[in-house]
C-alpha cells in the first residue's frame, strides 16, 4: 500500500542566529529609521522575521513534501500545481512576504535588503520549489520596473508583484543550453509596432501555472530581431504575456504560448519546469523592454534579473541547508545509538544519543560552520547592498565601495552557497544514518532539491568565470583590493587575540594566497596562457569563498567571544555564543588551510585535463 502523503511542517530555522547576524555583527540598526529605511525599526524587523517562520511552518511548509511527491501535470495544454500551492498563493500575497523588500511606490514595504534576504530564506526553505513561483513573477517585475517605458511599468509592474500575475525568464533554447548567443528565437515586427515571436524555450521554471489570481503570466523572452548582430549583442528582450494583455492591464485571450511538456526532475518536483513553444500559430506578440530604443540589449537588461536569480539561488541554498543541519541536529539528540568511545568495551554500558559521538559532533559541527558561513555571505552582500543605497547621492566614493563589493559576492553567494548547500544535505543524510536515505525523514528531499542550485542560473563555472574573468579587474581591479584591505585590517586589529590569534594567523596566510593566486590569474591572462583560467577558475572561486567566509566566521566569534563573557550561566545566550565561537574555530582551522594548499595547486599549473586526448578517457 502507497503511504498517505505528509502535511507535517518539517522546516526548521534558527532566529536567534539571524538576529545577532543583522543586529550584533552587521549592525543594522545604524540603518534603521533612516532614509530610505525610515519606515523601518529593530522591533519591525524581529517582528517580521518571527511572523514569516510562523507562516511558513503552518502554510508553505507542510506543502514541502504534497509538491515532492505529488508534482505538476498538464491537463487540456495548461500545468496544475499540487495540491494546496493555489491556497498557500493567496495567502503569501495576503501576507505581504513577496514585496517586503520592493520599494513604497510600487507597493512594497521598503524593508532592507538584509531583511528581505532572512525573508527569503526562510520562504525558500521551507518550500523551494512553490517559493520559486513568486520569486521569479518578482524578479521579472523588478526588470520591468527598471528598464521599461512608463506605460510598461503602469501597465505590467503592479499586477506582477501583487500575486495578479506569474513572471518568468526564458533564455535557455533546446540547441543552446548555456550558449545563450547562439538563440534562434526570432522577433519580427509588425505594423504597430509590436512584435511577433517564434521559438522554443526549455527549462523554464514556473512557465505556466495555475497559481496567479488572474491566470496570467508574464514571459521575458530572448530574441533575436531580423538583422541584429550575432551573439549575444544582438539579442532583444520581450515582453510575452501568456494571455494578451490590452493598454488598460486587462487579460484576454490566448498569446500563442504553448506549453510542449514537463521536465521530470531529481528535485523541486512541486516546480512546473516547462519546454514553451511561442509563436506555434503565427500569433505571439511581444513588446521590447524599454521601447524600440532598447533593441539589441537584452543581455544588459536581463543581467539585472540574472544577478538577482544568482543571488536568491545562494539564499535557497541557506535555507535548506539549514533546515538539513537543525533536522539532523534534532535527530541526533534524540536517537540512541552505541555506548560513549569510553565505555567502548563494555557490552553492558549504556546506549547514548548519537550526539555523544565523536564523528557525528564533526559532522553537526562541520555543518552549523557552513550553513552559518554562507548566510553571513548573503546577508553581507545585502548589507554592502543596503549601505550602497544609503550612501547614494550622500557620498560617492561609499557608494562605490559597496556597490563594488556587491558585484565581487556576487558568484561567490551564488556558487559557493549552492555547492555546500548540497554538501550540508549530503552530510545531513550521513548524520541520519540509514533512515536519512528513506522519505520518512526530510533530509533526502533536501539533498534533491539542492542539487539544481549549483545548475541554473548559470553554472557554478560560469560563476567562477565570471569572478576571474570580469569581476577581479572590475574598476581596475579596486573592488578586490578593497576587499584584501578589509580583511588585512582585521588581522593586523585582531592578529594576537587571547581566543582567535593563531586562527587569524590562518586567515592572514589565506589572503595572501588569494591576492597571489589573482595575480597569477591575470598573468596568465597577459602571457597567453589563458588555457590555465577556466582549468583553475572554480578552485580560485572556492578559494576566495573559504576566505571571506573565515573572516565573517571569526568577526562574528570575536563578538560572541566577548559577549558570552558577560551573559550569565544557565542562559540561553550562554550556549548560543559559545556555538559562535566553536562555528568560527573549526571553519577558520579545519577548512581554512585549504586555501593556502589549493593555491598551491595552482601554481603547479597541471594541464593534465587539457593534454588527454578523448580517446584516452575510456576505451569503451
Amino acid at each position: 500500500m502507497t503511504k498517505p502523503i505528509q502535511t507535517i511542517n518539517r522546516y526548521k530555522a534558527d532566529l536567534r542566529e539571524m538576529q545577532f547576524l543583522l543586529f550584533e555583527q552587521l549592525k543594522l540598526g545604524e540603518l534603521l529609521g533612516k532614509a530610505p529605511f525610515e519606515g523601518w525599526g529593530e522591533e519591525e524587523v524581529r517582528t517580521s522575521l518571527s511572523e514569516c517562520y510562523r507562516w511558513v511552518k503552518e502554510v508553505s511548509g507542510p506543502l514541502n513534501v504534497i509538491g515532492d511527491q505529488e508534482g505538476c501535470r498538464i491537463e487540456g495544454g495548461r500545468v496544475k500545481t499540487p495540491k494546496g500551492f493555489k491556497e498557500a498563493w493567496k495567502s503569501l500575497y495576503e501576507a505581504g512576504w513577496k514585496a517586503i523588500g520592493a520599494d513604497p511606490d510600487i507597493g512594497g514595504a521598503g524593508a532592507p535588503h538584509s531583511v528581505q534576504v532572512l525573508i527569503e530564506e526562510m520562504l525558500s526553505g521551507a518550500n523551494t520549489a512553490f517559493n520559486m513561483y513568486s520569486g521569479l513573477s518578482y524578479g521579472a517585475a523588478e526588470v520591468i520596473h527598471a528598464f521599461g517605458t512608463a506605460e510598461q511599468k503602469e501597465r505590467f509592474v503592479p499586477k506582477m508583484l501583487n500575486g495578479t500575475w506569474g513572471g518568468t525568464m526564458c533564455l535557455t533554447e533546446p540547441h543552446a543550453g548555456t550558449d545563450v548567443g547562439s538563440s534562434k528565437t526570432t522577433a519580427t515586427r509588425n505594423a504597430d509596432g509590436s512584435y511577433a515571436i517564434k521559438g522554443t524555450k526549455i527549462y523554464i521554471s514556473g512557465g505556466d501555472h495555475d497559481l496567479s489570481f488572474d491566470d496570467n503570466v508574464i514571459h521575458l523572452v530572448l530574441a533575436r530581431v531580423e538583422g541584429a548582430p550575432p551573439g549575444t549583442k544582438g539579442l532583444t528582450l520581450f515582453i510575452v504575456p501568456r494571455r494578451a494583455v490590452d493598454a488598460s492591464g486587462t487579460s484576454g485571450d490566448s498569446n500563442d504560448v504553448q506549453v510542449a511538456a514537463l521536465e521530470h526532475k531529481m528535485g523541486i518536483n512541486g516546480s512546473a519546469t516547462c519546454i514553451l513553444n511561442f509563436g506555434d500559430d503565427g500569433k505571439c506578440i511581444g513588446y521590447p523592454v524599454g521601447g524600440e530604443e532598447k533593441l539589441n540589449q537584452g543581455m544588459p537588461q536581463m543581467f539585472k534579473l540574472m544577478n538577482s536569480a544568482r543571488i536568491a539561488v545562494g539564499i535557497q541554498g541557506v535555507g535548506v541547508a539549514s533546515s538539513a543541519f537543525l533536522n539532523a541536529l534534532d535527530y541526533a539528540k534524540d536517537r540512541k545509538q552505541g555506548s560513549s568511545i569510553t565505555h567502548w568495551k563494555d557490552a553492558t554500558a549504556p546506549r547514548v544519543s548519537i550526539l555523544e559521538h565523536a564523528d557525528v559532533r564533526r559532522m553537526l559541527l562541520d555543518m552549523k560552520s557552513r550553513v552559518e558561513g554562507i548566510r553571513a555571505l548573503a546577508v553581507t552582500l545585502a548589507n554592502h547592498q543596503d549601505q550602497a543605497r544609503f550612501y547614494e547621492g550622500k557620498d560617492d566614493e561609499k557608494t562605490k565601495y559597496h556597490q563594488g563589493q556587491v558585484d565581487l559576492l556576487v558568484p561567490l553567494v551564488k556558487a559557493y552557497g549552492s555547492d555546500q548547500a548540497f554538501r550540508v544535505c549530503e552530510n545531513a543524510i550521513q548524520t541520519y544514518g540509514g533512515a536519512g536515505f528513506t522519505r520518512d525523514y526530510p533530509v533526502e528531499q533536501y539533498c534533491r532539491d539542492a542539487k539544481i542550485f549549483s545548475i541554473y542560473e548559470g553554472t557554478n563555472h560560469i560563476q567562477a568565470m565570471d569572478l576571474v574573468g570580469r569581476k577581479l579587474g572590475q574598476a581596475g581591479g579596486a573592488n578586490l583590493q578593497a576587499f584584501l584591505g578589509d580583511i588585512a585590517k582585521f588581522v593586523a586589529e585582531h592578529g594576537a587575540h587571547p581566543t582567535f590569534g593563531p586562527t587569524v594567523k590562518r586567515l592572514a596566510a589565506a589572503q595572501e594566497a588569494v591576492g597571489n593566486a589573482a595575480m597569477r590569474m591575470l598573468m596568465w591572462f597577459q602571457t597567453g596562457n589563458v588555457g590555465m583560467v577556466p582549468l583553475s577558475a572554480n578552485r580560485f572561486l572556492e578559494m576566495m569563498s573559504e576566505l571571506t567566509v573565515a573572516w565573517l566566521l571569526l568577526q562574528a566569534g570575536i563578538i560572541a567571544d566577548e559577549k558570552g563573557k558577560t551573559v550569565a550561566e544557565g542562559h540561553p545566550d550562554k550556549a548560543f555564543y559559545a556555538g559562535k565561537v566553536q562555528s568560527a574555530l573549526y571553519f577558520g582551522n579545519n577548512v581554512l588551510p585549504g586555501v593556502v594548499h589549493k593555491a598551491e595547486i595552482m601554481g603547479n599549473e597541471d594541464k593534465s585535463p587539457i593534454d588527454i586526448s578523448a580517446e584516452s578517457f575510456a576505451t569503451v
